[in-house]
């Protein structure tokens, strides 16, 4: 079916009205927000909710969490953990094994306020094209910081994680941290459409892997209403999670998502004027083999 060129998710906005079009990244930047805010908090206040930062935290004086890549990597490099530390790992990959590995990116992770919005430019100011890696790079670099940790002796990456250096950034001031957000930003922007989260991000890939197993998943269940708009496709982040999910009836394909690369961030929920997706679990769908593929 052919459309007039519509802005992005003006079917929806008709449809659903403004806050059903937009509520699932309305509730992201809430999330991502009050995390940030919550390590923030007591440096500036001293109301100290949750002390550390997203690698390790306590909250409450209580609860342990702690990063699982960033464990790893501390036993890579032959550090002995602390007990905290491996309770709060497990818990944070348990977590994340439910909801889906990737809902860290969308739903938790600062920077992707950062990338979204050169994404957002990139699609106002109609950037096309671009360079192009192939999305195996950010396991690529997965695997060379996991070596890095393992013959180093140290958590090198953490010297220039992104994720990690903007909060740190917000505390301490920035710095030279300034040249790699901009440079993040201005990447996206300007070199690849979602350069930075799609293609290069190692702790993205980390948790990618969390997520083939995760119960937490976004299905097509009302597949045959759509409309070929394209507006979930144009919103997405991992546009080839979308289409064998979405148009795969005809092949045996199931409306499953389940691509560890799906980031559960709901903007396909968002932006479809249908609805045609929504929040599922892996148990309430029968699933063919075929879409276990990426």
């Amino acid at each position: 079916m052919n459309h007039p060129k519509l802005k992005l998710a003006q079917e929806a906005i008709e449809a659903k009205g403004w806050w059903g079009a937009h509520r699932y990244l309305l509730l992201r930047r809430l999330s991502q927000l009050t995390i940030l805010l919550l390590f923030l908090i007591g440096p500036w206040f001293g109301w100290w909710l949750v002390k550390g930062n997203l690698n390790y935290s306590l909250t409450l004086d209580v609860l342990p969490l702690a990063d699982p890549l960033v464990l790893l990597q501390s036993l890579l490099a032959r550090h002995v953990p602390e007990r905290n530390a491996i309770i709060g790992a497990l818990l944070v990959a348990l977590f994340y094994l439910l909801v889906g590995g990737r809902a860290y990116c969308a739903w938790v992770c600062p920077v992707n306020i950062v990338t979204d919005a050169a994404s957002a430019l990139r699609r106002t100011w109609d950037i096309r094209g671009g360079a192009d890696l192939p999305q195996a790079t950010r396991y690529w670099i997965l695997g060379l910081i996991l070596l890095l940790a393992a013959t180093s002796g140290g958590i090198v990456w953490e010297l220039v994680n992104p994720v990690s250096m903007l909060p740190r950034g917000l505390l301490f001031g920035m710095g030279a941290g300034w040249l790699l957000i901009g440079g993040i930003f201005l990447f996206d922007l300007f070199v690849m459409k979602r350069g930075w989260c799609s293609h290069l991000c190692p702790v993205g890939a980390f948790y990618s892997l969390l997520g083939h197993w995760s119960l937490l998943r976004v299905s097509a269940v009302k597949r045959e209403a759509c409309n070929d708009c394209l507006d979930c496709f144009t919103i997405c982040p991992e546009q080839q999670v979308i289409k064998l999910p979405l148009k795969g009836a005809k092949k045996g394909v199931g409306p499953l998502i389940l691509s560890g690369n799906c980031t559960n961030c709901g903007r396909c929920l968002d932006v479809c004027s249908k609805d045609v997706f929504s929040f599922t679990t892996r148990r309430h769908s029968t699933l063919s083999p075929v879409e276990t593929q990426s």
